[in-house]
């Protein structure tokens, strides 16, 4: 599942290309969201901008205005008049990719799900699995959205609030509390293991044996971490990681993660093989080193 800072830089690298442009092409295979085109096209409005909350992508389309409606369908077509987000998320599966308007796509179309397209570029979400449209008034009180708890990438990120909401967490583990997006948006799967490591907190650890102390260094360090892999190369005038996601700041790619995806290999700090297990609701993958990572005498 595509992380925090795979969806910002997504969102980021769309934003660059469409925001500002008139829509000239928009199709979807989901028939709520041509609904909402059938009765209030998406093309001839603006892309405002394109960003990101937590593992969620929003595209917001301007209103079309001035547009005269039947009237015992009116208050429903003026409420999709007004300005859109077009909410998307990946799971496991999706992606948007960008490309130059008449460049060969990767992907078969057959898997595209969204095409949103401009005088210059044609964005498309592939096998994207979840997607809506949301006003943008209302975009705020949105369920998927309103639920979320602090995004570890947002400018206003508040640390407090997260390490609240995970202290108090009904998970049975450390693990699977910091992979809550209710609790705190934007850590995934591999963030998870690196984060405990980084923090030597054994993953299995019931939340509120977690002390706060620790909780505020998993999210100090998430947050330096994601944002070091969000680096925009324009701003600094370097590409630093090249696509690739590290957060041991090593430059050789067979070396940039600490735990994740290395079992059985040696632990980069102490030499003890990295072990591994499947856990939890979605029986996701934890890494760890036992030896840095200890687990209390008494448990498993």
């Amino acid at each position: 599942m595509p992380e925090g800072d795979t969806i910002f830089r997504a969102a980021r690298t769309l934003h660059t290309a469409l925001a500002g442009q008139v829509v000239t092409r928009f199709e979807t295979q989901y028939a709520q969201i041509a609904r909402v085109h059938h009765d209030a096209p998406i093309t001839g409005r603006t892309v405002e901008r394109v960003t990101a909350r937590g593992k969620h992508l929003l595209m917001a389309f301007s209103g079309v205005g001035g547009r005269q409606s039947a009237a015992d369908d009116q208050s429903r077509r003026l409420r999709v008049d007004g300005p859109m987000v077009l909410r998307t998320h990946m799971l496991m599966s999706g992606s948007w990719h960008i490309y130059r308007t008449g460049e060969p796509w990767q992907r078969s179309p057959v898997s595209a799900r969204i095409v949103v397209g401009t005088a210059g570029f044609v964005a498309v979400a592939f096998a994207v699995p979840v997607a809506e449209f949301v006003e943008a008034a209302a975009m705020e009180d949105a369920p998927a959205l309103a639920r979320l708890g602090p995004d570890v990438l947002a400018a206003d990120f508040d640390v407090d609030r997260a390490v609240a909401r995970l202290a108090v967490s009904t998970r049975p583990t450390v693990a699977e509390a910091l992979l809550d997006q209710t609790a705190v948006a934007g850590i995934g799967n591999v963030y998870k293991s690196e984060l405990l490591f980084l923090a030597t907190l054994w993953p299995f650890t019931p939340p509120a044996d977690v002390p706060v102390a620790s909780w505020l260094r998993l999210l100090r360090n998430a947050r330096t971490l994601l944002q070091a892999n969000v680096v925009d190369p324009r701003e600094t005038g370097v590409v630093t990681y090249r696509g690739m996601r590290r957060t041991t700041g090593r430059s050789n790619p067979a070396e940039r993660l600490y735990v994740y995806g290395r079992q059985g290999e040696p632990c980069r700090t102490c030499g003890t093989p990295i072990q591994f297990r499947h856990h939890g609701e979605h029986n996701r993958s934890t890494y760890w080193c036992p030896t840095c990572q200890p687990a209390p005498s008494a448990a498993p």
